[in-house]
């Protein structure tokens, strides 16, 4: 989804990971990150400005993005903010406390054609809304 959108309104998309992403095509610029906590995250704080939208199910980046005016979105489509990234990383370090403590919250996180949709309208809603602000530089995303 994310290479028909760049692809459709002509941006680059980039994907960072510490291990290559089979399939991806040319127009797709891998961004190979070394082994080791927090080092796909360093490459994406470098890479990412103003007008960049950032894919990323990792809240304490998008929170540090989101500070530095990136826009920041989740694969279910959820627009991360100024005004909702902080009460969402405090909610989810109380979870990894309890779960540090053994007291973890059984989940199972399903992933549909609905989460899909919202992904989607979110991206278009999102570049639609960057290009026309600030012209688009990219997609960003981290998996």
């Amino acid at each position: 989804m994310v290479l028909r959108f760049a692809g459709r309104l002509g941006i680059k998309a980039v994907f960072a990971a510490n291990r290559p992403i089979p399939g991806l095509p040319e127009t797709a610029q891998m961004e190979l990150c070394p082994q080791g906590e927090g080092e796909a995250d360093k490459r994406i704080t470098a890479l990412a400005r103003p007008g960049d939208l950032v894919l990323t199910r990792d809240l304490p980046l998008a929170e540090k993005l989101v500070e530095g005016g990136i826009t920041v979105l989740d694969d279910r489509g959820r627009v991360f903010t100024r005004e909702n990234i902080h009460e969402l990383r405090s909610v989810r370090d109380f979870v990894v406390g309890l779960a540090d403590n053994g007291l973890g919250i059984e989940r199972i996180p399903s992933y549909g054609r609905e989460e899909l949709a919202s992904l989607a309208n979110s991206l278009d809603r999102e570049l639609s809304k960057g290009i026309r602000e600030q012209g688009n530089r990219g997609i960003i995303c981290k998996f």
